[in-house]
């Protein structure tokens, strides 16, 4: 069952951003809350998820930039207290696996989906 599982997951369409940080599947649990789910997988409040699911007309922050989880995460003014360092380009997907392993960049990432949460109206373009 598992190898089945596996070998659905490897060769699936869906879940990609995931499939990127865990490549195997597992029996154990992850021990990730909502919001480490929504930051990996970028489904959420964030703008530029709102805007490609044609839930919102504009994927900008009101800061300017556009809405990803990275931004928030690196450069938006609006979540500056939980700011990392912003990765080269071609090493994203290696931050991102940097970051969900370590349990102080996802108390980070967990603040500021909350905040993002609880202020949907502050993160909206004008």
């Amino acid at each position: 069952m598992l190898e089945e599982w596996q070998t659905s997951w490897k060769n699936g369409d869906t879940g990609r951003k995931i499939y990127n940080i865990m490549p195997s599947v597992s029996l154990r649990p992850t021990n990730w809350i909502r919001e480490d789910v929504i930051f990996f997988s970028q489904h959420g409040p964030l703008p530029a998820y709102l805007k490609r699911f044609h839930l919102s007309d504009s994927d900008y922050c009101s800061c300017g930039g556009i809405g990803t989880a990275l931004h928030y995460a690196t450069e938006c003014i609006l979540t500056v207290s939980w700011h990392m360092r912003k990765p080269a380009l071609n090493f994203e997907q290696e931050w991102l696996k940097r970051v969900a392993n370590n349990l102080v960049s996802r108390q980070k990432i967990r603040g500021i989906i909350k905040f993002i949460s609880e202020n949907r109206d502050l993160f909206r373009s004008l």
